[in-house]
């Protein structure tokens, strides 16, 4: 057996000896890296610091600025909190902790109990924080007989987390122990609390935040600046979920297992077709309403629901036409190109607004208007004949990233437009402790309905993620507020119903790729879930749009 191991990182070879931790080596390579290397990533593979060295490698060393990092610094700062709160409020005046959903770069977190939850306590949790985080303590990794962690969570009254692992096939699982606290979380962690110095916890609504750094300034804290509209969005969506039994995976589980997976379908697709009832008859009290502008970031679901919403409108004795905003893409050679070279289709010039404008503002006037086509092999717009004219009762439901911005709808009158905000906001977390971001469902369906409707692998649609959700931050998150409706898309079932799709398309990422890190993450991710057949999912259903099916030309 070899005593010493060459390591090379970003092209510098260094000897170590054998069983040097990662974390040693990281620290002989911090100089030349602007914030605290946090991951190394070894043959496609991650590994926490602490993990000693056992071959010769090359190594990428990962920090807040990767996604990776950024996820392990969360993660960690999360374990920190509740073992504050743990400490300052003592186990026994604990109910339950949750961390609920991501807001504006912050952790949206309820915490019950026979305590009173005010700034004051809030401070002392942070306080003990800041204590804990100057011991530099270590945050120790532990695998143990599945059966006894089970027994463990129960002991501490950790229920999510006892159900949850009661469904593991595998015969162990890792726990984290901090000064004596003992969590079980999904994902990686930092060697010690002496990583986590940027963080701050404030009141909030019901709750309270735990406020981080983001990925672009990983040395101060990002603005908090949430939207109150998608707050309230998730809140409500919370609220159903925990009305149909449902907080967790662990409880969804527990329901496919029992034979009751059929009802809560049903349940979540009535629910969903109120809602859009209830908008529709918002839309038709209002007489001046002409134009229902509907956007949303990719895979939300846009189409299936401007269908179900247009059939709802009709039910209200409206006349509802549909117009697709891609049909006003300039011209491929007038389209602008990005930083790197590639189309920049996401970008406000990449419309022909000012046509847009024209064609609306005159059916608006009652004109008769010939609507383009556009031609996307060709790479022009083209007209074949199709002519709209407005009455009484008609009204445009026109879908497109751009509906909010009034930059591009300028002509139209505000009053004349009702705005939709679209997005898959998931409330259902893995436990109490370890939340589902909603970029993951969202990547979940775009992975499936990319590979059967456009032939991508999902290598393809995973390298391409980061580029949408950049035009996503450009072009929709900014102008949510100003929407006279935010539509909550997700659906409680649908990742279990996914998962016999995605699972096979993951596990053909191959191994040799850069992508092949998140498809392996994901993989993690889906194995929570039990899976749940979609035999009785309605036709009519959203999650139709991304596993076919449906009843809607989509």
């Amino acid at each position: 057996m070899k005593t010493t191991y060459t390591v090379s990182v970003d092209g510098i070879s260094r000897s170590y000896p054998a069983g040097t931790s990662y974390q040693v080596i990281a620290r002989d390579f911090q100089p030349s890296y602007s914030s605290d290397i946090l991951l190394v990533e070894r043959e496609g593979k991650l590994c926490e610091l602490t993990k000693p060295l056992d071959r010769d490698c090359a190594l990428k060393l990962l920090t807040i600025q990767d996604k990776p990092g950024m996820q392990t610094y969360e993660r960690s700062a999360i374990f920190l909190m509740l073992k504050a709160f743990y400490d300052i409020v003592g186990n026994d005046h604990i109910e339950r902790i949750c961390v609920e959903y991501s807001l504006s770069h912050s952790l949206f977190i309820s915490a019950k109990g026979s305590f009173q939850l005010d700034q004051g306590l809030l401070d002392r949790v942070e306080g003990r924080m800041r204590e804990l985080s100057s011991q530099r303590l270590p945050i120790e990794k532990h695998s143990i007989p599945t059966d006894d962690a089970v027994a463990m969570f129960r002991a501490r009254k950790l229920q999510d987390k006892a159900k949850l692992l009661s469904c593991r096939v595998s015969s162990h699982v890792n726990y984290y122990s901090l000064d004596g606290f003992r969590d079980y979380f999904y994902g990686y962690m930092v060697p010690d609390t002496g990583y986590l110095t940027i963080f701050k916890l404030e009141l909030f609504d019901c709750g309270f935040v735990l406020r981080l750094p983001d990925s672009a300034h990983p040395d101060q804290l990002a603005p908090f600046q949430p939207s109150i509209k998608v707050f309230q969005t998730l809140y409500d969506g919370e609220q159903k979920s925990r009305a149909l039994n449902i907080s967790n995976v662990a409880d969804l589980n527990e329901a496919i297992c029992e034979g009751n997976a059929t009802q809560i379908i049903l349940a979540q697709e009535a629910m969903m077709e109120k809602r859009i009832g209830d908008i529709a008859e918002t839309i038709a009290r209002r007489k001046d309403i002409r134009f229902v502008m509907i956007a949303g970031p990719s895979s939300s679901g846009k189409t299936t629901f401007s269908h179900r919403l247009s059939a709802q409108l009709m039910a209200c004795g409206l006349r509802p036409h549909a117009i697709a905003t891609d049909n006003y893409f300039v011209d491929r050679v007038k389209t602008p190109k990005d930083a790197n070279g590639q189309y920049d289709f996401e970008s406000l010039s990449a419309m022909d607004v000012e046509q847009f404008n024209q064609d609306m503002s005159s059916l608006l006037r009652g004109e008769t208007v010939e609507l383009p086509q556009f031609n996307f092999k060709k790479g022009i717009r083209e007209y074949n004949g199709q002519t709209l004219t407005l009455g009484e009762k008609d009204v445009l439901v026109i879908e497109g990233i751009h509906c909010l911005n009034d930059a591009f709808s300028y002509a139209l009158p505000k009053q004349s437009k009702f705005r939709i905000y679209i997005s898959c906001l998931t409330t259902l977390n893995v436990d109490d402790h370890n939340r589902i971001p909603t970029t993951d469902a969202r990547l979940l369906r775009r992975i499936e309905r990319d590979a059967r409707t456009r032939g991508h692998n999902a290598k393809s649609t995973i390298q391409m993620w980061p580029s949408v959700r950049r035009g996503e931050e450009s072009n929709i998150f900014p102008f949510q507020d100003s929407a006279d409706v935010v539509f909550n898309s997700a659906l409680i079932y649908e990742i279990a119903v996914l998962k016999p799709y995605i699972e096979p398309l993951l596990f053909g990422v191959p191994k040799n790729c850069p992508e092949y890190l998140e498809a392996k993450r994901l993989l993690k991710f889906l194995s929570y879930f039990l899976p749940l057949p979609a035999d009785d999912v309605p036709t009519t259903s959203l999650m139709r749009e991304f596993i076919g099916g449906g009843c809607y030309q989509v």
